[in-house]
């Protein structure tokens, strides 16, 4: 450890009382954000479901169009309309969902401003914690954190994208098509809004936080638990464990699966180039400490 990283230290040295109170201004400011955010969403929570709807208002066009058990449409039709290769069906009919309770559709709105008020503010909670921790860090660990801070939530939206134009459409269509219409008989599928929203929210959370991975792995290798030799040797392992992930939070669809696998797995090589351009980085700097080292009389 040089001495200019032990002054940097040394300087950021605080007494106990003084970390508390630091600790106490960076929790106001995170309840407030989430107050603040909380408030926003719940007044529009209306409009925010309505467009969580639409994914479910795509499957339901698509089925009404040419499904209906006639095998007029098929999970690569749909997925030709969602990439826009095909015309979308026109709207037909009203979507419908239900509550049962009389206070269930409130208590739905709730919990969608509380899921929104946190992605909201996202931004503002990690930059408290980053501000928080920051002063205890070396200053090359603190310009070696702050790209994390920006590559979470942009992973995190590419995931919830893919959820919310391509993912969800699928699971609505495939529960769709489970319906049986018939002579006498009618299963129809009637969601409640709060197992909807159940849906949406469990989606978004399980494919933004695998679209982690890289961002996990490239933590680890700058803390030394693993490096590339190791990630590359184990590719295998990593590929099964995806496709396994991705079996369970999809419906029974191999064109889900597949369409969640696949980015997962590319994360994962590109996660690998990440801790090898680490592995680099720290090899030149320890070559150039070695140098200063040796030049020294």
């Amino acid at each position: 450890m040089s001495d200019y990283d032990d002054s940097e230290i040394e300087a950021s040295r605080a007494p106990l009382l003084d970390h508390l109170i630091e600790l106490r201004k960076r929790l106001i400011i995170c309840v407030a954000a989430i107050i603040l955010g909380f408030a926003i969403c719940f007044t529009f929570s209306q409009q925010i479901y309505t467009v969580l709807l639409h994914p479910f208002k795509m499957a339901a066009q698509m089925y009404a169009a040419t499904g209906k058990g006639h095998g007029g449409a098929g999970p690569f039709d749909l997925l030709f309309v969602l990439i826009g290769l095909k015309a979308a069906p026109a709207a037909t009919g009203t979507l419908e969902l239900m509550f049962t309770a009389p206070l269930e559709f409130f208590f739905t709105k709730l919990k969608l401003a509380g899921f929104g008020a946190v992605i909201l503010t996202f931004p503002v909670l990690a930059w408290q914690v980053y501000a928080f921790v920051a002063p205890g860090l070396y200053k090359r660990e603190r310009h070696a954190f702050l790209p994390f801070l920006v590559a979470a939530p942009v992973l995190f939206s590419m995931g919830a994208a893919l959820v919310y134009y391509i993912i969800l459409p699928f699971v609505l269509w495939f529960s769709l098509s489970q319906q049986i219409m018939t002579e006498g008989i009618a299963v129809q599928l009637l969601p409640k809004v709060s197992d909807y929203l159940t849906l949406v929210t469990t989606l978004l959370l399980a494919f933004g936080l695998c679209f982690q991975l890289p961002v996990v792995l490239t933590l680890l290798g700058l803390a030394g638990i693993v490096n590339s030799a190791m990630l590359w040797k184990g590719w295998r392992y990593a590929v099964f464990a995806v496709v396994v992930v991705a079996a369970i939070v999809t419906p029974p669809d191999p064109i889900s699966q597949l369409l969640l696998a696949t980015p997962i797995i590319l994360l994962y090589f590109i996660s690998i180039g990440c801790v090898k351009l680490i592995e680099m980085r720290r090899k030149k700097e320890d070559e150039a400490a070695g140098t200063d080292v040796a030049s020294l009389p």
